[in-house]
């Protein structure tokens, strides 16, 4: 009876050794409570834990991608759009990350929700759309502060995609096409106003050498005559005949 005691007291001792004895990855961290209070964090590699008296957390400190849900956002022009987001972000104290929140991914989960709404808020549609890189770094500055008491980092932020109702896409759409318009109109305005100008600077060479302007008006019948036109009656100026009368009449 003795023996078989002994034997049942050496096996709990075997099973009391091999419960304390903890293995901890090189990416694991261990909050060690020592009767309910912090004691310290210990790993990555062997431990040792003494069952009851001690207590282990473990942490994870690799980073985390936390998709944040859809939504519901009105800019600050009153136009109402559905964003989502992905927030990467990783566990640099992990005392703070255990002791300071209860569930620290929880948290921070709804911690970018919230901070998602008010910061895209207090912006217009076209900054949604066109300024994300801006908006990414100002979301991510905001929790990086807040979650700093949690022991977390949050490395970056990324808006995924800003939906819109098919009213709003079809409005964009038009202020596009308009704006298109008003490009080209002011192109083709531009153009007109050089060619003018081109034009000016033309006249007042010709009105300086009469002879050119003869040799352009001569240039001008032959292009004519080479075209498919039964009848062309075409003015005969002036500066032309005159050489012509003053030899008859001397």
């Amino acid at each position: 009876m003795t023996a078989y005691l002994g034997y049942i007291l050496a096996g709990f001792v075997v099973l009391l050794l091999f419960s304390a004895i903890k293995i901890l990855r090189e990416y694991e961290r261990g909050v060690i409570f020592l009767l309910g209070r912090f004691w310290k964090v210990k790993g990555p590699g062997l431990i040792i834990v003494i069952p009851v008296i001690q207590q282990i957390v473990k942490v994870d400190l690799r980073t985390v991608v936390m998709d944040v849900p859809t939504q519901d956002v009105i800019s600050r022009d009153n136009v109402s759009v559905k964003v989502n987001a992905v927030v990467y972000f990783r566990v640099i104290d992990p005392q703070k990350a255990i002791i300071q929140v209860e569930n620290f991914y929880e948290a921070t989960s709804q911690l970018a929700q919230t901070t998602l709404r008010s910061v895209l808020g207090q912006h217009e549609l076209d900054d949604m759309l066109a300024g994300r890189e801006r908006l990414n770094a100002d979301i991510q500055g905001i929790l990086d502060e807040q979650t700093d008491a949690w022991g977390i980092k949050v490395a970056n932020v990324e808006i995924k995609h800003v939906d819109l109702d098919e009213t709003m896409i079809r409005a964009i759409a038009k202020q596009a096409e308009a704006e298109r318009e008003r490009r080209a109109k002011v192109i083709h305005a531009e153009g007109e106003m050089q060619a003018a100008e081109k034009l000016k600077e033309a006249a007042a060479i010709l009105a300086q050498q009469p002879q050119a302007l003869q040799l352009r008006y001569m240039q001008t019948l032959t292009e004519i005559a080479g075209e498919k036109s039964s009848t062309i009656v075409f003015p005969l100026p002036m500066d032309l005949v005159e050489p012509l009368l003053k030899k008859l009449k001397s």
